[in-house]
């Protein structure tokens, strides 16, 4: 579990980071979808549960790990929208969609990219927890189920000893 939670936490952190700053904060919790799922489909190979309780427990504590420490890149992604988004950009870009005679001031711009980094971390955190134990639960349907046996290949038997 902790493993996955990591791995995938790593590549969230990432991920999260990028299109908190790149594209919108708002475009995170579809990241989760896949990102929870895999979170949880990989705390069952990692670690091979031995029932589905097991799979389901697993994958959704590296569900929510892994929604933690993206939760982590949505604020340095607040930081840096912080410093990059300023009053002027801001009001010109609302008269493009025909909202005038608003005025924006930087401390609302900060407050507006914590609250929004903040809310949608913790909703977040909470849906890839649920998609990992989905992914979990995925993991024990096709591969945990039925576990692969090894076999030994023929051998002769030995001579009985005197």
């Amino acid at each position: 579990m902790l493993k996955s939670g990591l791995i995938i936490g790593a590549v969230s952190f990432i991920i999260v980071l990028g299109f908190a700053v790149v594209v919108t904060p708002l475009c995170v919790p579809c990241i989760g979808i896949f990102l929870g799922l895999a979170a949880g489909y990989f705390a069952g190979v990692f670690d091979k549960p031995g029932n589905s309780n097991d799979s389901i427990k697993k994958g959704a504590g590296a569900g929510a790990i892994a929604g933690a420490i993206g939760f982590l890149g949505g604020l340095v992604g607040a930081v840096i929208n912080g410093v990059l988004v300023n009053p002027a950009n801001s009001e010109a870009l609302l008269r493009n969609f025909g909202i005038s005679g608003l005025t924006i001031n930087q401390a609302q711009i900060w407050a507006s990219q914590f609250g929004a980094a903040f809310c949608l971390g913790l909703f977040d955190i909470l849906w890839m927890a649920i998609l990992g134990l989905a992914g979990g639960a995925l993991w024990y349907q096709i591969s945990g189920k039925y576990p692969s046996t090894t076999t030994l290949p023929p051998q002769e038997p030995l001579p009985p000893s005197i």
